[in-house]
């Protein structure tokens, strides 16, 4: 019965004079993930687009973090009221790096989790919808030269795993 009402309507829209139909399909769904992949992958523009949508807040962990853009990019989020919070592994600390400075400078909590020998995570969790992650660390190095993975994935029961595992570390961290 639907058959013979497609094929109905698309005779119909024929004689009323349209000039070809094509068949009809129903339309692709976006899938819940995003992939890309570096050297020069566009990874970082995709954390920057991604940041840039952002409402409500915003938890990183990053054991690496010297890439300017994506500073920049929690830096507008927190000016348009969006809650940005950030853990850093505890080399970072040593690290004589302006990244982290902007961030402290725009009143972004920044701590360091130096409860483990090493705070390898790179996640983001965006409006507890979002989460970003991958081998992808947030640098120039990652984006210009290593060979890494990041994958944005929107899905709500996983950002609340990530967000719990983040307030995990949040507990045994101290301020930068």
């Amino acid at each position: 019965m639907k058959r013979r009402s497609v094929i109905f309507l698309l005779l119909f829209v024929g004689l009323a004079g349209c000039q070809s139909v094509g068949p009809v399909r129903p339309q692709a769904q976006t899938p819940p993930w995003t992939v890309c992949f570096s050297p020069r992958g566009g990874c970082t523009q995709l954390i920057v687009d991604t940041l840039a949508n952002a409402k409500s807040s915003v938890l990183v962990q990053a054991y690496s973090f010297t890439s300017e853009p994506i500073a920049q990019a929690l830096v507008e989020a927190h000016a348009r009221g969006v809650d940005v919070e950030v853990i850093l592994d505890k080399s970072q600390r040593t690290e004589d790096d302006a990244r982290t400075k902007l961030l402290m400078d725009a009143g972004i909590p920044v701590r360091v989790d130096a409860a483990h020998a090493i705070a390898h995570n790179k996640v983001m969790v965006i409006d507890g919808e979002t989460v970003i992650t991958g081998s992808f660390n947030f640098t120039k190095v990652a984006e210009e030269r290593n060979a890494e993975n990041l994958l944005v994935i929107r899905d709500a029961a996983l950002a609340a795993k990530y967000d719990a595992n983040w307030r995990l570390h949040k507990a045994h961290s101290q301020p930068f």
